[in-house]
């Protein structure tokens, strides 16, 4: 198998791994947390550096998420919208208008985009409060749509040596070197593995992020009440 699949995205439109990341939060909490989108830029860190659903585990800082949404406004694959009597600027993606894409192909973008390489089985376990895939073969429909789009959003590569599926990446990033993601996936589960007080110290800081969300969110439900009272 060949360890280095050429890309075909746009070079010149190719996307890093943060703007990957925070575009893939989008996404997925448009699906998963509607109430809560479009998302704050706390919101979408928190989002970028979960522990959970996450390959590989990435640490962002405000600053490095604010600088990479800007850059995919300048894409046209983010809106910053400023909602009325709003603090802050709220963020959405534009996949669908983008690439004209339907929730089904967002669905699986999203979870290539989130979890790296993944088989098709794979990605239906994955998709399901996303999209309601009902079979593996929808699946797989949806991914020969990406594939088959110009230029192509997706791949699908050969099989291992030893493996009965084949796996699927998505281009936007440009080439997959299969052997440098498998490696480096790798080494990010041993380290993250390793190293228990690290993770503890994520997981309380994930949880002092969403108790910060909750509190913004009873206070713009408090002034949404005195507007009634």
């Amino acid at each position: 198998m060949q360890d280095d699949i050429p890309g075909s995205f746009d070079p010149a439109s190719d996307l890093d791994p943060n703007e990957i990341r925070v575009l893939g939060v989008l996404a997925e909490k448009e699906a998963l947390t509607p109430d809560n989108y479009p998302m704050s830029l706390n919101a979408v860190m928190n989002g970028c550096n979960q522990l959970s659903s996450r390959d590989p585990v990435m640490q962002l800082s405000e600053d490095v998420v604010h600088d990479t949404l800007q850059r995919l406004m300048q894409r046209k694959l983010v809106n910053g919208i400023a909602q009325a009597g709003a603090r802050v600027i709220k963020y959405e993606h534009r996949m669908r208008i983008k690439w004209t894409l339907e929730q089904d192909k967002v669905a699986v973008l999203t979870v290539l985009m989130l979890r790296g390489l993944q088989t098709a089985g794979e990605i239906r376990n994955r998709t399901g409060r996303l999209h309601d895939f009902k079979s593996v073969a929808e699946v797989e429909s949806a991914l020969q749509f990406l594939i088959d789009k110009y230029p192509p959003l997706v791949v699908r590569l050969e099989r291992a040596p030893g493996t009965k599926e084949s796996r699927y990446g998505q281009l936007l990033g440009g080439a997959i070197d299969v052997a440098r993601v498998d490696a480096g996936g790798g080494a990010a589960a041993g380290a993250a593995g390793g190293s228990t007080g690290a993770r503890v110290a994520q997981l309380e800081q994930e949880v002092a992020a969403l108790r910060s969300e909750v509190d913004e969110l009873k206070a713009q439900f408090a002034a949404f009440r005195q507007q009634f009272e």
